[in-house]
């Protein structure tokens, strides 16, 4: 009996010391997503490749949303990781996994469908959803106007779920959804014409709208909405807190108002400015500088003519110029490349056209062995103002194509697609900005042969005379099919 009694006893003192183990281990907190993001140091954000969320370009990561995210990261005092979603769905699909992003910033509006599939933040920005159209057609004044029409959206978007909700009310409307696009690509079809219509929200519009001429607004097809970033659901709302807070703080702080000035209160034109005013700015303004563009021409073997037609392209010959982007001086340095180039002051003309002459040279000299003038300074400046490595993803293309990547006619072709997601999603770089460099260059060039034309008679040197860009008397690039006329 006192044996059976023992080990009776023993197993239960066992099992209430394993009890009490369980219970101790049943009650160890699992840390909160805030937490994790901390003891990490990482914030890991998801969000799109496109002109109004997140892209790259001469001046590294960019757009509205990396720019809030960012602010958002330095709060917390942890670095900032992005990815990139294919589509809208994807966003949702890679929120709160394992070891994967934590937020979505990328632009989006809480509609019904989705408050099942994340919870929402504070609002950020205020947005309309405006149907669009292309100019010359007759312009749809109301929904029932929308059927019969050729209308495709973002697959997964707010705007389908509207389009849905409107089909209950007019059952004939038809329309498709895509995620092989993105919203530049469905304002590019509308401009074109292969399609009557899309919905867009009215910050997007106003981004891109510059960019094709062809696009009106028809009306628009609901009140205000907001834009909010997103966590995953569930009931972790530790991060969730702290994005509301932040939000609330860049609101009162004018963060907000700061970068939305900067991304959509005014529109950028990459366009020919006309000749009367350039030849009334060679007159005014570059008697000012032109020693300057000499002299840094003398310094790196450079046409002067050439960097005084880069300086007017990105300035117009303003020493004080500054860009929502925060390049800043007469050669529209980024804070980054005036350090690079030993230039402490950004806005001293002086200072300003020796940077970017030494810049625009540096990156001419680095070029591959193969590409031979004239595309070779046709290739500098496109490096110049996309980046180098934007600039390859376009060779890679144009060779992909069958066309030649040694050559600025066929390589110009493709920088366009940098902004068409079908053509970007394969590139290793993604979203660029491709039309506004194939402006830049045309633009640099008619200036430059403008220059050229009027300072003949003091520049026929022999440097000038055997220049393959340029020969006293005769412009080599005149008969060339992709020279614009003046």
């Amino acid at each position: 009996m006192s044996s059976h009694f023992a080990f009776r006893k023993r197993c239960a003192t066992w099992l209430l010391a394993t009890g009490i183990l369980l219970m101790f281990g049943g009650c160890e907190k699992t840390p909160s997503t805030l937490e994790q993001v901390k003891e990490e140091g990482v914030l890991r954000v998801i969000t799109r490749n496109s002109p109004a969320t997140y892209f790259q370009d001469r001046n590294g990561e960019t757009g509205f949303e990396y720019e809030l995210v960012k602010r958002f990261a330095e709060d917390l005092g942890v670095e900032l990781k992005i990815e990139t979603a294919d589509n809208l769905d994807e966003l949702f699909a890679r929120v709160g996994r394992p070891g994967g992003p934590v937020l979505i910033a990328a632009g989006l509006v809480d509609s019904e469908g989705r408050k099942t599939q994340a919870r929402f933040s504070h609002p950020y920005l205020d947005v309309t959803p405006q149907v669009v159209y292309r100019q010359g057609q007759r312009r749809p004044t109301q929904p029932a106007d929308l059927v019969g029409k050729r209308i495709l959206v973002l697959k997964g978007s707010s705007h389908a779920e509207q389009l849905a909700a409107l089909k209950a009310e007019l059952p004939e409307l038809t329309y498709e959804e895509s995620d092989a696009v993105e919203v530049v690509d469905l304002l590019r079809m509308v401009d074109e014409g292969q399609i009557d219509l899309t919905l867009v929200d009215s910050n997007e519009l106003a981004m891109n709208q510059v960019y094709f001429p062809n696009v009106r607004v028809a009306f628009d097809l609901d009140d205000e909405r907001s834009l909010r970033w997103a966590v995953a659901a569930g009931e972790d709302d530790s991060l969730l807190k702290e994005v509301d807070a932040f939000l609330d703080r860049a609101k009162e702080n004018g963060t907000l108002q700061r970068l939305t000035e900067r991304y959509y209160g005014h529109v950028d034109v990459l366009g020919y400015v006309g000749a009367y005013t350039f030849a009334q700015h060679l007159q005014q303004r570059l008697p000012r500088y032109e020693q300057h563009f000499r002299q840094a021409a003398q310094t790196y073997d450079a046409d002067w003519r050439l960097l005084a037609a880069i300086g007017y392209q990105e300035s117009l010959w303003q020493p004080n110029a500054t860009s929502k982007t925060g390049v800043r001086g007469l050669m529209m340095l980024t804070q980054g490349t005036a350090q690079a180039m030993g230039v402490s002051n950004r806005l001293d003309p002086r200072q300003s056209i020796d940077g970017g002459s030494k810049y625009f040279t540096m990156i001419k000299k680095g070029l591959t062995e193969e590409l031979t003038e004239p595309d070779r300074t046709w290739f500098a400046l496109a490096a110049y103002n996309i980046g180098i490595a934007h600039l390859s993803d376009a060779r890679k293309l144009a060779e992909a194509e069958g066309l030649d990547p040694n050559k600025w006619l066929d390589v110009k072709k493709m920088l366009p697609r940098l902004s068409q997601k079908q053509w970007y999603s394969k590139t290793r770089y993604g979203y660029a900005r491709g039309g506004e460099t194939v402006h830049f260059v045309t633009n640099v060039r008619r200036y430059y042969d403008i220059l050229t034309w009027v300072t003949q008679p003091q520049l026929e040197s022999s440097q000038i005379a055997e220049s393959d860009l340029h020969v006293p008397g005769v412009s080599k690039n005149k008969p060339s099919s992709d020279m614009p006329p003046l």
